[in-house]
């Protein structure tokens, strides 16, 4: 992976401790630029908060991907999706891994430590790392996905009174 100039963020809940470990040393080996965000580590423990924390990094570019750790993988997808700009998507297999990447520009994986092993998502991992966004027939589709984002985030109701 020699080629993966990516600066990577993980993190997990407490469901998925051991996994996040196996894949942050098996990025470590293999030379990947990652950062175990450890948000635990300061008194977080849901995967709500955890799931933010990451996701706003990404947000904020001091990240260009990340991956997160739950249960199954569902409730950190759903709440790094509530970061405006930020596209995850859980997987557990490879090529959902690489489709995550190549048709949908997602800068978020998802995994669950109950739903696959060290060693399958190893290779979800490093499919997901090694895949790049093609565009051609889904920049379209991801350009929709962002104009609709921005309705949702954006809509005329919201006034400085509102907020």
């Amino acid at each position: 992976m020699e080629h993966v100039n990516y600066k990577v963020a993980i993190d997990c809940d407490p469901a998925a401790t051991d996994l996040k470990q196996v894949i942050f040393e098996h990025l470590k080996e293999k030379g990947v630029h990652i950062t175990d965000l450890n948000y635990m580590g300061e008194g977080f423990y849901l995967y709500p908060d955890i799931g933010y924390h990451l996701a706003k990094k990404i947000k904020d570019r001091e990240f260009d991907r990340g991956i997160l750790l739950c249960g199954t993988g569902l409730g950190m997808a759903i709440v790094a999706n509530k970061v405006e700009g930020v596209y995850a998507g859980v997987c557990h297999d490879v090529y959902s891994a690489e489709r995550l990447c190549k048709s949908n520009n997602a800068q978020v994986i998802t995994l669950g430590a109950r739903v696959v092993g060290p060693e399958l998502a190893k290779k979800i991992v490093d499919a997901w790392l090694l895949s790049e966004f093609e565009g051609k027939g889904s920049l379209p589709k991801v350009n929709r996905m962002h104009e609709l984002e921005h309705e949702s985030f954006h809509t005329e109701e919201q006034t400085c009174e509102s907020i």
